[in-house]
C-alpha cells in the first residue's frame, strides 16, 4: 500500500501557516511501510479480460482496499493537521485578544496620566503667574521704599553739605571781620533771641524748588530693576556749585557754564529779532540817492543770502518828511533792529538826530553800527570836499564819544553814489555774516564751507519766542498759588506721571508755564528745561514728529552732539525715550520737559505714548490741556486746574493797564465791569487782558463809555475779539488802509504758518513800510497778532476764529485768499527761488485745496522736496505723497525721472554741484524709507558727479562716500561699508586735518560698524579718538552763541574792574580770567588772573583761601600751556594754603589735590602722587562714608598708581574693595564695574594668573556689550564724584569720560 511518506518526511516539523510568533509547531507521527507495486498497478486502466481467474480478481480487490486504506490515512493526516492549525490559530487569537486588552488598558492609563500632567502644568503656570505678580508687587514696593529712603538720605546729605558750606562761609567772614578789628559778639552771651541770625547760602534750597529730590536718583530702564545709587556733591570734579560758575579754571566747567547761559538765552543770536535781519537805515535828503542805489542794486543780494540760511532780511527806513508821524514806531524799530546804518553828508534834521541819539549814543552796544559819511565828490579830476554843519559835527562827536568799545564801523567816501552804495553793501554783508549770523570768513572774504547738518529748522526758534512773549504777558497776573503747587507736585518723590495743567481756553495755562519756567531758570540754573509752545492747530508747531525731534535736538545740544539722530518719523518717536534715558543719566541735575497745549498736537495719544511709560527719576514732564479736549486716559494724572480770575485779580489787571495808559475809570464804570466779569467766559485771563487793551485803546474814535457799552455786549472771547477788529478798523484813516488790514488778516488766516513782513510788502506793492509797521503795532497792541520767527501770526486761536467770522463769512471765503498765496509762492517757484517759506506753504495750501496734480508738480520740484527733507519735515513729505496717491516705489520712480530731466539742463559747475546734492538727498530719503536697493543708484550717481565735477579728494566726495557706506551698513554689507568709511576719513584728514569734526564723524561711523561686527577693541579705540576730537573742537570753537554770551559777560565785567582795589574787584578779575580762558584767549586770561592774585594778596593777605583759588587757576593755565614746572609750583602753593585755611574735607582742597596729583602723574612723579591720592581717598571716606561710589573711584585711582609702581600686592585689595562698592551701589552691570574688572584682569595677567584674567575680562566684555552707546561716547556715571578714573591701558594720561 502507498504511504504518505512522500508528503511528510519523518521527524519534519510543520510550522504555523501564518508564520506568527505565537503559533506552535507540532510533530505528526507517520508509520512507514515497505514499498509495494500496488500503486503502479492500481492506476493501470485497461479493459477487463473475460475468463480471468478468481485470483486475479481478488488481487484487484485487495489493491482497492489498500488504496482506500491509504486514502483514509491521508485524510486522517490532513484532518489532524488542519485541526492542529485551527487550535493554533485559536490560541493565537486568544493571545492577541489578551494583548489588545492589555494595550487598551495601558492607553487608558496613559490618557489619565496625560490629563493629570496637563492639569498639573496649568496649575504650575497659574502659580508661576501669581508668583510673578507677587514678585512684581514686592519689587515695586521694595523699590518704592528704597527710593523714599534714598531720597531722605540724600536730602539729609545735601542739607549737611549745605550747612557745612554755610559754616565755612561764616568762618571765612568771621576771619575777615576779626582781621579788620571788628568785635564779634557771641549770641550765646545775649539774653535775647533777637540777635540770632538765620543764614541762607547759595547752595540751599530756594522757595521755588526743592532741588535735592529730583537729582536724587538715576534713570531707570525698568521699574522692576533699580540700580541703587548714592549722590553727594560733585567732589573733586567741579566747584561750580561751591564757588560759582566762573570761579575756577577748568575745562570740565565749560559744559555747565554754557548750558546755564543757554537756558536763559535763545539759540538765535540776540541781534536777530524774530529771525529777521532788520537793517535800520537812517538817512537825510542829501544821502537819499545812496539809499535808493543800495536798495535797488544790492539789497536783493542780502535778501537771497539770508533766505538761503533760513532768515528774513528787511530794510527799515522812515522818510524824513514823514518821520515825525511815526515817533513811537521808530523807537520800537530801533529796539528790534539787528544793525543800524547812518548815511550822512553835511546836514541833519531833528528826526535824524533823534534816531541817532537812540541807536548810536544811548545804546551803542546793543547792535552793530555802521556810519557812511560822504565827505566829498569827484568832478572830473577835481575833488569837492563837503563841509559839515555844526549840528552834524556835534552829532558825530557824541557818537564817537559813546563808542567806547570802538565797534563803530566808519565808511568815508568821496566818490560816486553807486560806489558809495557798493561800499555800504560790502561792510553790511560782512557785519551780517560775521556778527549777526556767526559765520566764519576766509581771508578772501568768502564764507567758510560748513559741515551740513540736517537737524535744524528755523521754525523751531518760534517756540522760544512764544515763551518770551508768554513771559512778558504773565507779568500782569499773579500765579503764585499755582507756582507753589507746581513746585510741590514736581518735587514729589519719583516715580511720578506727567503733571497736567488744565483749564478753559484763554485761562492762562501758557502764561503760568512760561512764568514757572522763568522762575526755574532763575533759581535752579543746573536744571535743564526743554519746552514747546504750540500755535495754531494746523500749523507746523503741532506736528508731533517735529516736536519730538526739536526736543531731542535741544537735549543733545547740551551734550555737544546731535550725531545719531534719525530722520525716520517712526524712529524719532521711538528713540526719544531712549535718548532721554541715556542723557538723563549723564546730566548732573534735573531735566524738565514742558509741552503747552498738548491736546492740539495731531494724534497726541498715539504719538505721545512715551508719556505713560515710567520716566527716569530725575525727569519731570508738565503738559497743559484744555479741560474739554483732554483725552480720557490722561485725566488720571496729577492735575492742576486753573480757576477763573476772582474780582480782585480782574480789577488789578484792568487798573494796571489803565494806570499805564493814564486813563481813570469812575466808580460806576468799575462796578459795571465787575458785574460784567462774573461768568466763567468773561473772567478768564485772555478775556480780561483783551478787555483792558480795548478800554485803553487810544487810536479809536470811540469814547470810553461807548467802548464799555460795546464790551458789555460781548459774552465770550471771540465776540470781544470781533469788537477789537472793529476798533482797529475804526482807528485807520483811509479805506485803502482798512482794505489792506482785512486782506492781510485774511491771508494770515488762510496760510499755514503766517505771513512775513517782507512778503506783506510784496503782496501789497502800494503799502509802505511805515504804514505796515504802524498797522501791525496796532493789531499787536490789541492782542490780535504777534511776531513769531519773522512771521505775523495770530496770538491766540480765538483771534483767528474772530477773523474767520468777521471777514471770511465763517470760512466760506478762505479759498480765494489761499489762491492768492498759492499764486504768490508759485511765482517764486517759477523764478527758481525756492526758500523754506515756499516749501512750507505751497504744498500745504495745495493739499488744503485738494489739488493733487499741482501738489504733485510742486513736490517734483526737487528743491522743494530737498528743503522739506533736510529740515526734518520727513513725515509731512510722506503725507503729501500719500495724499497724491503714490506709494514708495512709484514716488521713487517719479523722483528719478524728474532728476534725469533736470540733469539734461545742467551744464555749469554750480548746477552740477546742485545736481549731486539732489541725488544725495534722494538716496538718503530712499534709505530712510527702507528702499535700500533703490537708494544705492542715486548715491553712486552723486559720487560720480562730485568726483568728475570737483575733485576725487574734495570733501564733498567724502560726504557721498559716507552716505553710500550708510546704505551698505543697513544692507549688512560691512566689508563695503568699512572700505568707504575709510576712504571718506582719509579725504577728510587730508582736507581738514586729523582733528576736524568731519574726521570724528567718520570715526564714530566706523566705531558703530565695528560694534555691529563685534570688533569691540577696534570700536573702543576709534570711539576714544572721536571723543577727544569732539572735546578739543568744542573747546577751540565752542558754541557760537555760548561764546557770544561769554564775550558779552566779559565786557560787562571789565567795566567793573576800573575801581579801587577790593575783594570784589579781585573776584571780578578772577572771573574775567576764567572767561577769557574758556574763549582760548590765554594771554588775556593770564593777565587778569595775575592781577587778581596780586590784588588778593594786597587786600586779603597771601594766606587767604581766595589767593589759593587764584594760584590754582594760574596753575591750570600753565598746565594748559604745557608749562608743567610753573604749574607744579603754583599747585603746591595753593595746596599749602588750603591745607592750613580749610577743613580737611573741603571740596576746594580735594580739587587742588586731584589736579596736582594728575600733574605729578603726567610728569612721571608717581611717588609724589601716591600720598596725594591717599589723602584724597581719606577725604572722600570722611565725607561720604566707605561705601560711596566716589570712594571707589579714589580706590581705583590709587590702585592704578600702585600698578604703575609695580606694587601689585598693594593694588589688588584696593581693586577688590572698589569692585564691591561699585557693585553694591551702582549695580553689577554698571560701566564702572566693567572698567574695574578690566583693570583687575590686566593685573591678574601680569601676575601670571591667566585663567582668572580671562574670566574677569570675559565678564568685563559682557558688561561692555550690554552698555548703551551715547552720542559722544560713553558718559560717566552721574553718581560718581569725579571723572578722573584711570585705565591701566593708558598709564600716561588720565582717562576722563565725558
Amino acid at each position: 500500500m502507498g504511504t504518505a511518506s512522500s508528503l511528510v518526511s519523518p521527524g519534519e516539523v510543520i510550522e504555523d501557516a501564518y508564520g506568527g510568533e505565537g503559533g506552535e509547531a507540532c510533530e505528526i507521527p507517520v508509520e512507514v511501510k515497505p514499498k509495494a507495486r500496488l500503486l503502479r498497478s492500481s492506476f493501470r486502466r485497461g479493459p477487463r479480460v473475460i475468463g480471468a481467474s478468481f485470483k486475479s480478481t481478488g488481487s484487484v480487490e485487495l489493491e482497492y482496499a489498500a488504496e482506500y486504506e491509504r486514502l483514509r490515512k491521508d485524510y486522517e493526516i490532513f484532518r489532524v493537521s488542519k485541526n492542529n492549525e485551527i487550535a493554533s490559530m485559536q490560541k493565537k487569537e486568544a493571545k492577541l485578544d489578551e494583548e489588545n486588552k492589555r494595550l487598551r488598558a495601558e492607553l487608558q492609563a496613559l490618557q489619565k496620566t496625560y490629563q493629570k500632567f496637563l492639569r498639573e502644568k496649568e496649575s504650575a503656570l497659574e502659580a508661576k503667574y501669581q508668583a510673578m505678580e507677587r514678585a512684581a508687587t514686592f519689587e515695586h514696593d521694595r523699590d518704592k521704599v528704597k527710593r523714599q529712603f534714598k531720597i531722605f538720605r540724600e536730602t539729609k546729605e545735601k542739607e549737611i553739605q549745605d550747612l557745612l558750606r554755610a559754616k565755612r562761609d561764616l568762618e571765612s567772614k568771621l576771619q575777615q571781620l576779626q582781621a579788620q578789628g571788628i568785635q564779634i559778639y557771641d549770641p550765646a552771651d545775649s539774653d535775647s533771641d533777637d540777635n540770632r541770625t538765620t543764614v541762607t547760602t547759595a547752595g540751599t534750597q530756594c522757595e521755588y524748588w526743592s532741588g535735592g529730590i529730583l537729582g536724587s536718583e538715576p534713570s531707570m530702564g525698568s521699574m522692576m530693576q533699580l540700580q541703587q545709587t548714592h549722590r553727594g556733591p560733585e567732589f573733586a570734579h567741579s566747584l561750580i556749585d561751591v564757588e560759582g560758575p566762573f570761579a575756577n579754571v577748568s575745562r570740565d566747567d565749560w559744559d555747565v557754564a554754557v548750558a546755564s547761559l543757554l537756558q536763559v538765552s535763545p539759540h538765535v543770536s540776540q541781534a536777530l529779532w524774530s529771525n529777521t535781519v532788520r537793517c535800520y537805515l537812517i538817512y537825510t535828503q542829501e544821502t537819499r540817492a545812496e539809499l535808493q542805489a543800495f536798495i535797488q542794486t544790492h539789497s536783493l543780494k542780502l535778501q537771497r543770502f539770508c533766505e538761503g540760511l533760513g532768515h528774513f532780511y528787511l530794510n527799515v527806513s522812515f522818510p524824513e518828511e514823514k518821520a515825525a508821524l511815526y515817533a513811537a514806531e521808530r523807537r520800537r524799530e530801533i529796539e528790534r533792529s539787528s544793525v543800524c546804518v547812518l548815511l550822512l553828508k553835511s546836514s541833519v534834521s531833528s528826526c535824524v538826530i533823534e534816531d541817532v541819539e537812540e541807536a548810536f549814543v544811548e545804546t551803542p552796544d546793543s547792535r552793530p553800527l555802521l556810519l557812511y559819511l560822504r565827505t566829498g565828490e569827484r568832478k572830473g579830476e577835481k575833488e569837492e570836499v563837503f563841509t559839515l554843519s555844526p549840528s552834524t559835527r556835534d552829532l558825530l562827536e557824541r557818537v564817537n564819544k559813546a563808542d567806547k568799545s570802538a565797534k563803530l564801523k566808519v565808511v568815508d567816501h568821496a566818490g560816486s553814489v553807486e560806489e558809495g552804495a557798493a561800499l555800504i553793501f560790502t561792510q553790511l554783508e560782512r557785519v551780517i555774516k560775521q556778527e549777526l549770523l556767526g559765520l566764519e570768513l576766509e581771508e578772501s572774504g568768502a564764507v567758510e564751507e560748513r559741515e551740513e547738518e540736517d537737524s535744524g529748522d528755523v521754525l523751531w526758534d518760534l517756540h522760544d519766542e512764544a515763551f518770551q512773549q508768554a513771559c512778558s504777558a504773565a507779568s500782569r497776573f499773579s500765579f503764585q498759588k499755582y507756582v507753589d503747587r507746581l513746585n510741590d507736585m514736581v518735587a514729589a518723590p519719583p516715580p511720578t506721571p506727567p503733571l497736567l495743567v488744565s483749564g478753559a481756553p484763554g485761562s492762562g495755562k501758557s502764561l503760568l508755564l512760561a512764568k514757572w519756567i522763568e522762575l526755574q531758570q532763575k533759581h535752579s540754573p543746573n536744571t535743564l528745561i526743554l519746552y514747546h509752545f504750540t500755535g495754531h492747530p494746523l500749523s507746523t508747531s503741532t506736528d508731533p514728529v517735529l516736536i519730538i525731534k526739536r526736543l531731542t535736538v535741544k537735549l543733545l545740544q547740551h551734550f555737544w552732539s546731535i550725531s545719531g539722530l534719525s530722520m525716520d518719523p517712526s524712529k524719532i518717536l521711538e528713540e526719544f525715550p531712549r535718548w532721554l534715558e541715556r542723557l538723563s543719566a549723564c546730566h548732573h541735575g534735573n531735566i524738565i520737559i514742558i509741552i503747552d497745549s498738548i491736546d492740539q498736537i495731531q494724534n497726541a495719544e498715539r504719538h505721545m505714548k512715551w508719556l505713560i511709560d515710567p520716566l527716569p527719576a530725575n525727569v519731570r514732564v508738565l503738559v497743559s490741556v484744555n479741560v474739554e479736549t483732554c483725552p480720557q486716559a490722561w485725566r488720571l494724572w496729577p492735575t492742576l486746574h486753573l480757576d477763573p480770575l476772582n474780582p480782585r485779580e480782574v480789577k488789578s489787571v484792568i487798573s494796571t493797564e489803565c494806570v499805564n495808559s493814564e486813563i481813570k475809570l469812575t466808580k460806576d464804570q468799575e462796578k459795571k465791569l465787575e458785574r460784567h466779569c462774573r461768568s466763567a467766559a468773561t473772567c478768564n485771563a485772555l478775556y480780561i487782558s483783551l478787555l483792558a487793551r480795548l478800554i485803553t485803546h487810544s487810536r479809536s474814535s470811540w469814547t470810553l463809555e461807548m467802548t464799555l457799552q460795546q464790551c458789555a455786549l460781548c459774552q465770550d472771547t471771540v465776540s470781544l475779539y470781533r469788537l477789537g477788529l472793529k476798533a482797529a478798523l475804526d482807528s485807520l484813516s483811509t479805506d485803502q488802509e482798512k482794505h489792506i488790514m482785512k486782506e492781510l488778516l485774511c491771508l494770515v488766516c488762510a496760510s499755514h504758518n503766517g505771513i512775513s513782513e517782507s512778503e506783506a510788502l510784496e503782496l501789497f506793492p502800494d503799502l509802505s513800510f511805515p504804514a505796515l509797521t504802524s498797522l501791525l503795532h496796532n493789531l499787536e497792541r490789541l492782542l490780535i497778532i504777534t511776531y513769531a520767527c519773522g512771521l505775523v501770526r495770530f496770538q491766540h486761536p480765538q483771534a483767528c476764529e474772530a477773523v474767520n467770522q468777521e471777514f471770511l463769512d465763517g470760512g466760506k471765503c478762505r479759498g480765494s485768499y489761499s489762491d492768492k498765496i498759492i499764486r504768490f509762492f508759485s511765482e517764486q517757484l517759477n523764478q527758481d527761488r525756492v526758500t523754506w517759506r515756499v516749501a512750507d506753504e505751497l504744498p500745504w495750501l495745495l493739499q488744503q485745496q485738494d489739488d493733487r496734480s499741482k501738489l504733485q508738480m510742486s513736490l517734483l520740484n526737487l528743491f522743494v522736496s530737498q528743503n522739506l527733507y533736510k529740515r526734518g519735515h520727513f513725515s509731512e513729505l510722506l503725507t503729501y505723497w500719500q495724499f497724491v496717491g503714490k506709494d514708495k516705489c512709484s514716488m521713487a520712480t517719479e523722483y528719478f525721472d524728474s532728476l534725469k530731466e533736470f540733469e539734461k539742463t545742467c551744464e555749469s559747475e554750480q548746477s552740477m554741484s546742485q545736481l549731486a546734492n539732489l541725488y544725495e538727498t534722494l538716496g538718503r530719503f530712499l534709505k530712510d524709507l527702507g528702499l535700500l536697493s533703490q537708494a544705492v543708484a542715486p548715491l553712486q550717481r552723486s559720487l560720480e558727479i562730485r568726483e568728475t565735477a570737483l575733485d576725487p579728494d574734495h570733501p564733498s566726495v567724502a560726504q557721498s562716500l559716507h552716505q553710500l557706506a550708510g546704505v551698505y551698513v543697513h544692507w549688512r554689507k560691512f566689508g563695503n561699508a568699512e572700505q568707504l568709511y575709510k576712504q571718506a576719513m582719509e579725504i577728510c584728514e587730508n582736507a581738514y586735518g586729523p582733528e576736524h569734526s568731519t574726521v570724528a564723524r567718520e570715526l564714530d561711523s566706523l566705531s558703530l560698524l565695528y560694534q555691529k561686527q563685534k570688533k569691540y577693541e577696534q570700536a573702543e579705540k576709534l570711539r576714544k579718538r572721536s571723543v577727544k576730537i569732539r572735546q578739543k573742537t568744542a573747546r577751540q570753537k565752542g558754541h557760537m552763541y555760548g561764546f557770544a554770551l561769554l564775550k558779552r559777560r566779559a565786557l560787562q565785567l571789565e567795566e567793573l574792574t576800573l575801581g579801587k582795589d577790593s575783594a570784589d574787584s579781585a573776584k571780578t578779575l578772577n572771573e574775567l580770567g576764567v572767561l577769557y580762558y574758556l574763549q582760548n584767549n590765554l594771554d588775556a586770561a593770564k593777565m587778569f588772573l595775575t592781577r587778581s592774585l596780586e590784588m588778593r594778596q594786597r587786600v586779603l593777605g597771601p594766606d587767604h583761601p581766595d589767593c589759593a583759588q587764584s594760584l590754582n587757576n594760574l596753575a591750570a593755565l600753565h598746565s594748559e600751556r604745557k608749562e608743567y614746572e610753573s604749574a607744579e609750583e603754583l599747585y603746591e602753593r595753593a595746596l599749602d594754603i588750603r591745607k592750613r585755611a580749610l577743613a580737611p574735607d573741603h571740596p576746594s582742597l580735594a580739587y587742588t589735590l586731584k589736579h596736582l596729583a594728575m600733574l605729578y602723574k603726567r610728569r612721571g612723579k608717581l611717588e609724589k602722587a601716591v600720598p596725594l591720592y591717599e589723602l584724597a581717598l581719606e577725604i572722600r571716606e570722611k565725607s561720604f562714608g566707605p561705601k560711596h561710589p566716589s570712594v571707589a573711584t579714589a580706590l581705583v585711582n590709587l590702585a592704578v598708581l600702585y600698578c604703575q609702581l609695580k606694587q601689585h600686592s598693594d593694588a589688588l585689595p584696593l581693586y577688590e574693595r572698589a569692585l564691591k562698592v561699585y557693585e553694591d551701589s551702582l549695580g553689577r552691570l554698571h560701566p564702572r564695574v566693567g572698567e574695574t574688572l578690566k583693570n583687575l584682569a590686566v593685573l591678574s595677567y601680569e601676575e601670571g594668573d591667566f585663567e582668572k584674567a580671562a574670566e574677569l575680562y570675559k565678564r568685563a566684555m559682557e558688561i561692555k556689550e550690554a552698555e548703551p552707546s551715547l552720542v559722544c561716547g560713553k558718559a560717566p556715571s552721574r553718581h560718581s564724584s569725579s571723572g578722573d578714573t584711570f585705565s591701566l591701558r593708558s598709564p600716561a594720561l588720565p582717562h576722563t569720560s565725558r
